[in-house]
């Protein structure tokens, strides 16, 4: 598919800066992650941290930090990879790994900030990054080529960063020593964690085109050709991704019914004229932010495994050619309305 225009007037009109405040060069490797992830914490999705919504332990400043963080280890990965010499070629290879990759982005994010804001993130695309091709088979030849040494450095880039939720399993938990086989894992924990399951299916949901298990890239591609501006498209990809596959943070932190529950409700969106959408889907955000008892407290329902697929699928976007376009023939604003920070 021929590259397209990304067009952003529908976002905050502070984009244009918080991506040139990416340290690398425009159209690298480490800007294309960083921009990934400046763009999907930019969008409003029900739910997730935006600029006019947070939570009382991750703001929007906390994703533009660690989206600046992690720049440049994905940098350094770019640059491995100009290195290595080209197919069937003769030569040293590269001196890199993705699992010390892994672990100095995780490290150098919760350095920078005070949550465990891109620990998904970097984990979707960095198999993507690492691929010549963005594509199933790229990272397919990129997960066959991991070894015992990759698994123990990103399980401790796993265990660093706290993901939420996880509980107590009986194989490979967290709090046991790494796997040999980091593939492995990551089978066992595919029913429970989405990046988990593209890790173990070669990547295989993020480009599924089946439309009743649409992969996140082809809802991003279709929204984006269907006219919306790239807000609008990010959040249409959002809820049509959450309806057809409940959120695994979701579903470790409440329960599986909770969240087939938000799928039904977001499902339920989708049939509203995209028009007259924007009050409902306002009215949903506020529910997933007020949240429900758990835990002996009161916790919102976050569906945050979604948003971390919406920063892959548009890091794939970005590093297939698309472009950024600041003026937009239809510069509507479909995104929700700004709700107050909590």
């Amino acid at each position: 598919m021929a590259p397209h225009k990304l067009h952003i007037s529908d976002l905050p009109a502070s984009l244009p800066a918080w991506l040139a405040a990416i340290p690398a060069d425009q159209g690298s490797l480490g800007w294309f992650v960083a921009a990934a992830s400046v763009l999907e914490s930019a969008a409003a999705k029900p739910g997730n941290v935006h600029p006019a919504a947070g939570f009382a332990d991750l703001r929007h400043d906390d994703f533009l930090t660690a989206a600046y963080a992690i720049a440049e280890p994905f940098q350094t990965l770019g640059a491995s990879i100009a290195e290595q010499p080209a197919h069937g070629e003769s030569g040293p290879m590269a001196s890199f790994t993705l699992g010390s990759v892994i672990l100095t982005a995780v490290e150098a994010a919760t350095a920078a900030t005070r949550s465990n804001a891109n620990l998904g993130i970097v984990l979707a695309i960095a198999p993507l990054a690492a691929a010549v091709q963005p594509s199933r088979d790229g990272v397919r030849e990129v997960l066959a080529s991991l070894d015992k040494g990759d698994a123990a450095l990103i399980w401790r880039a796993i265990r660093l960063a706290k993901p939420g939720g996880l509980g107590r399993v009986a194989d490979h938990d967290l709090a046991d020593p790494p796997p040999p086989c980091i593939l492995e894992a990551m089978r066992l924990a595919r029913d429970r964690d989405a990046i988990a399951e593209l890790w173990a299916d070669d990547f295989r949901p993020l480009f599924e085109t089946h439309p009743e298990r649409p992969g996140m890239v082809t809802l991003l591609e279709q929204a984006v050709l269907g006219g919306l501006p790239l807000g609008a498209a990010i959040q249409d990809a959002f809820l049509r991704h959450l309806a057809h596959h409940p959120d695994t943070l979701v579903a470790r932190r409440h329960g599986h019914d909770i969240a087939v529950d938000l799928s039904q409700q977001a499902a339920a969106l989708l049939t509203i004229p995209n028009s007259q959408r924007a009050d409902a889907v306002d009215t949903f955000d506020r529910r997933l932010r007020a949240g429900r008892w758990s835990d002996g407290q009161q916790r919102p329902l976050n569906p945050g495994t979604t948003a971390d697929l919406v920063a892959a699928g548009l890091f794939v976007l970005l590093r297939r050619g698309w472009t950024l376009e600041l003026s937009s023939p239809n510069p509507l604003p479909h995104c929700l309305p700004t709700a107050p920070l909590t």
